[in-house]
């Protein structure tokens, strides 16, 4: 069969897939796959049976990524793994994540119909809980491959179980003693290349007419998940001189991160900051009472290492600012990052080589979200990805990924697998 009726034949796998991990997640009005339970685990099942009928060899890791593997008969060069995850935001969409381990799962498909033999080794992993809902840390599967948990990760509990991430791995067969000793579960310097396939996160590849594009670079991030402000409680008609107001100066951090994000912007340099949690305490909030208490968080995003650490810097001038002009203490607690991921030049140029192979007109973009493919790109994997159209973004019960588009990125793919090959 030749290439491109292969590919064209997985529809069918791909769209079933996609069907199956939608069935596993089903949450009304949207997905909900929790991390280390019943929605990524079932959603690893469905994925490592469909992996074995194509002959793939299963197996986990200490972090319980899930690794199917398609060995080279004879390998002439190091494996390629095409990797993303499973889990979702609660009711979020059906594709974030999803779409790139079944497209690794469709381009090994197409490869074996058209009856080509590889000469490396192909693996496709379904990474554990890259969305930092669950444990208020993201990218724990590859940070858990490649030794890059922060101090004090395995004690952090799961937001629906409690459970700590130690219990919640060894609950899904994972070895949370091998992980604690902070040594990498796989070599980066045996492996060839990191491959992921990702909805797009903006309009950008709907406002440019294209099916999927290259990425450059995906952002680094640096959050704070339990942001405190602590003012004094006071009654409604309390003057402005006295108050202490934990909920305004809030919104004042919030308006001045705003206007940072916007000077720097202006200056060439991109980033995003988004204010995701913003409350009064819930348990005794009132409509006639003055909130000495107030929680927010932050994430804030670039995409370059320096820039990040300069914005951190400005981030705590403004706390210091914030808290004096609203005599309040402003505490940001919990602090996590990852590192910007830079996409390979080279693997850039083959995929663009790929697509216009297959006669896919593409582009090159950033990528707004932070990825797997960040951590591989940290330890110094060549890396790249593939960003998928997606009308209404990601994160919500919205997502509108087209099953063409992604055919669209497995055929590149494929293609690039076939020429490296």
């Amino acid at each position: 069969m030749k290439l491109d009726e292969a590919i064209a034949a997985q529809k069918p796998l791909v769209q079933s897939l996609l069907d199956g991990v939608a069935a596993i997640g089903a949450d009304p009005p949207g997905i909900t796959r929790d991390a280390y339970g019943r929605g990524e685990n079932e959603a690893h099942d469905l994925i490592r049976k469909a992996g074995e009928a194509l002959g793939m060899q299963a197996s986990i890791d200490a972090g319980a990524n899930l690794s199917l593997l398609w060995a080279a008969e004879k390998r002439e060069a190091p494996p390629i793994i095409i990797g993303s995850h499973l889990d979702s935001i609660v009711q979020g969409g059906n594709f974030d994540g999803a779409a790139g381990v079944i497209a690794g799962i469709g381009a090994v498909a197409a490869l074996r119909a058209a009856g080509i033999t590889p000469h490396r080794d192909i693996e496709v992993l379904a990474l554990r809980c890259e969305e930092a809902v669950w444990f208020g840390l993201g990218l724990i599967g590859s940070r858990c491959m490649l030794a890059r948990l922060p101090q004090g990760a395995l004690e952090l509990r799961h937001a629906r179980t409690g459970k700590t991430l130690a219990e919640s791995i060894s609950a899904a067969g994972g070895d949370p003693a091998r992980l604690g000793q902070g040594m990498p579960l796989r070599d980066p310097g045996s492996i060839g290349a990191y491959l992921e396939v990702h909805i797009e996160q903006a309009p950008q590849l709907v406002e440019a007419g294209l099916p999927i594009a290259i990425c450059l670079a995906n952002p680094g991030n640096l959050r704070h998940p339990f942001i405190r402000i602590t003012g004094e409680d006071a009654h409604t008609g309390l003057p402005h001189r006295f108050r202490r107001d934990a909920a305004l100066a809030g919104a004042d951090l919030s308006l001045c991160l705003e206007q940072l994000w916007l000077a720097e912007e202006a200056a060439g340099r991109p980033m995003a900051v988004t204010i995701g949690r913003f409350h009064t305490p819930v348990d005794r909030h009132s409509l006639t009472a003055v909130s000495g208490d107030f929680e927010m968080s932050l994430d804030l995003r670039a995409y370059d290492a320096a820039h990040l650490v300069a914005l951190e810097a400005k981030l705590q001038d403004i706390v210091a600012e914030v808290a004096a002009r609203r005599r309040v203490t402003i505490t940001l607690g919990e602090r996590s990052s990852a590192a910007p991921g830079l996409m390979d030049p080279s693997l850039m140029s083959g995929l663009a080589d790929a697509s216009a192979a297959c006669g896919i007109a593409t582009m090159r973009l950033h990528s707004p979200g932070t990825h797997d493919a960040n951590n591989f790109a940290a330890v110094g994997v060549k890396t790249g990805m593939l960003l998928v159209r997606n009308q209404n973004g990601s994160h919500n019960p919205h997502e509108a990924m087209e099953t063409d588009d992604l055919m669209v990125a497995i055929a590149t793919l494929t293609q690039l697998l076939a020429d490296g090959r």
